[in-house]
């Protein structure tokens, strides 16, 4: 897969949203994901306030909830739309980017949040990706993610584009753009596994030390 079908899949996936941007809001804005928030904010030992960058940030959701408790969030969203609408309701700063395109501060945040959101990356543009959050977050600093698990295939399902990992390659991805595991967790909680499409994992950053610095 060259660069130009990358941008014709992110372009594609894009304007999916862009079309439906006010029924998508209407149908996740009572989505309960406390666990998630949650579950990024725990693994932070940096000191709060946190300054955090929320991937995907769609119409603005979970970035208002940070705001609310009192950080410093920021949103990232390829669709111009879900840009505009996030800043009206969340009242947060937030950047219009294609993931595959990011351009991001060096180790500037404490805590990415990518909410189903990495899941539209096609896969050989993923280690580029998580090498930018690897590169935007402090050292220590947390990324956490949800995507739909799957059996590592990947493509379109109807307007959007999709890659459906196993923990186990997930996890290969994330160790070799420099992260470590933290933990992970099957969603909705409190389901036999066959019920819980969703994967969701925490991972560290961790940056290894120069001799100068030894």
């Amino acid at each position: 897969m060259d660069d130009k079908q990358i941008d014709e899949i992110t372009q594609r996936t894009l304007q999916h949203y862009e079309r439906n941007a006010e029924q998508f809001f209407a149908g996740t804005i009572d989505h309960d994901v406390s666990q998630n928030i949650a579950a990024l904010l725990e693994a932070i030992t940096l000191p709060a306030p946190h300054r955090l960058l929320d991937l995907g940030c769609g119409p603005g959701r979970d970035l208002k909830a940070f705001k609310m408790m009192g950080h410093a969030a920021i949103g990232i969203d390829g669709s111009a739309k879900f840009v505009e609408m996030a800043r009206a309701y969340s009242g947060c700063e937030v950047w219009q980017q294609d993931f595959v395109e990011l351009d991001l501060p060096a180790e500037y945040f404490d805590g990415v949040y990518a909410n189903a959101s990495l899941f539209h990356v096609p896969s050989a543009a993923l280690p580029q990706v998580l090498s930018d959050l690897h590169a935007a977050l402090k050292t220590g600093g947390v990324l956490f993610s949800s995507n739909p698990r799957g059996d590592n295939r990947e493509g379109w399902n109807g307007p959007r584009y999709g890659s459906y990992y196993d923990y186990e390659t997930w996890e290969r991805y994330l160790v070799a753009a420099g992260f470590v595991a933290v933990h992970h967790y099957y969603r909705p909680a409190g389901l036999p596994r066959d019920q819980q499409p969703w994967l969701a994992s925490v991972w560290r950053c961790v940056r290894e030390r120069t001799e100068a610095q030894a």
